[in-house]
C-alpha cells in the first residue's frame, strides 16, 4: 500500500504516479482555478461553448465526409457531456439560490 501526503495527492495525480490511477485527461489541469468568481464563471462559459462548436463543427465535417464516423461520435459525446455538465451547474446555482432567499433574517 502506498501512502501519500494530502498535500502530494495533487501532484501525484498530475504526473500519474499514484498507483492504478491515471493521470488527468490531455488538456486537463490539476490545479485549482484562480481568480474572481466571474472570471472562472466567465472561463468555463467560454470553454463550454467552444466545446460544443467543436462538436457541432466536427458533425457538419462528418456530414460532409471530412471526418470519420469516430470522430465525430466522439465530439458529439464530448458535446453532449458538456451540455449535461452545464445543466447540473445551473440546477445546483438555482437550488442554492432559492434556498439562500428562503432563509429567515
Amino acid at each position: 500500500m502506498v501512502v501519500v501526503p494530502v498535500s502530494g495527492v495533487t501532484n501525484a495525480y498530475a504526473a500519474g504516479k499514484l498507483p492504478g490511477i491515471a493521470g488527468p485527461a490531455e488538456g486537463i489541469t490539476a490545479t485549482p482555478a484562480r481568480g474572481s468568481f466571474p472570471e472562472i464563471i466567465g472561463n468555463a462559459v467560454k470553454s463550454a461553448i467552444a466545446n460544443v462548436k467543436q462538436g457541432e463543427q466536427v458533425a457538419a465535417a462528418g456530414l460532409q465526409g471530412k471526418a470519420s464516423a469516430q470522430e465525430v461520435v466522439q465530439a458529439t459525446l464530448s458535446a453532449e457531456l458538456t451540455v449535461q455538465s452545464v445543466v447540473a451547474v445551473r440546477d445546483k446555482l438555482v437550488t442554492a439560490y432559492l434556498d439562500i432567499m428562503r432563509m429567515p433574517i
